[in-house]
């Protein structure tokens, strides 16, 4: 069985940045954790960031949510400092790119020696729960129906 940690969005903007939440922030300890738990275990682990260009604002997204965000190079696009720093900074994760909520791209980052995806277990984790890991859950388990998908509840917000 293959065991995935996907860590959504976890990203400067979201924890510390412009659309920061209280509830991000609180969540950095067990996501740390998680990570770690993972980690120890010689599991995978990949993390998603949202990832805008420069023209956010004349984007249909950016004119529903008019506030400038994780925006490609800038520092609040980067995964957040707590993650990377200390405990993670040697470690050479996978990073994917999402330019939307849900990423489409994960048959080419996850290639599933099971075409059903039935010798895959994913785990996801992060920020904007309603939104990037519920799309990003629902994507996988459309792609690998055979596939364990879930989220810790104590691991998002």
């Amino acid at each position: 069985m293959r065991n995935i940690l996907i860590v959504v969005d976890m990203q400067k903007d979201f924890v510390t940045g412009a659309l920061a939440s209280a509830e991000a922030q609180a969540i950095l300890p067990e996501v740390m954790a998680k990570i770690s738990e993972y980690d120890r275990a010689g599991k995978e682990i990949i993390f998603t960031r949202d990832t805008h260009g420069e023209d956010y604002m004349q984007t249909n997204e950016g004119k529903h949510l008019p506030v400038p965000h994780c925006i490609k190079g800038t520092d609040g696009w980067q995964i957040c400092s707590a993650l990377t720093d200390g405990l993670f900074a040697e470690k050479d994760y996978t990073v994917v790119d999402k330019p939307s909520f849900g990423y489409t791209g994960w048959r080419e980052v996850i290639a599933a020696q099971e075409a059903d995806g039935s010798d895959l277990q994913i785990e996801l984790i992060g920020v904007c729960t309603d939104i990037c890991v519920v799309s990003n859950a629902l994507i996988l388990k459309a792609y690998y129906p055979e596939a364990t998908v879930n989220a810790d509840a104590g691991c998002w917000c």
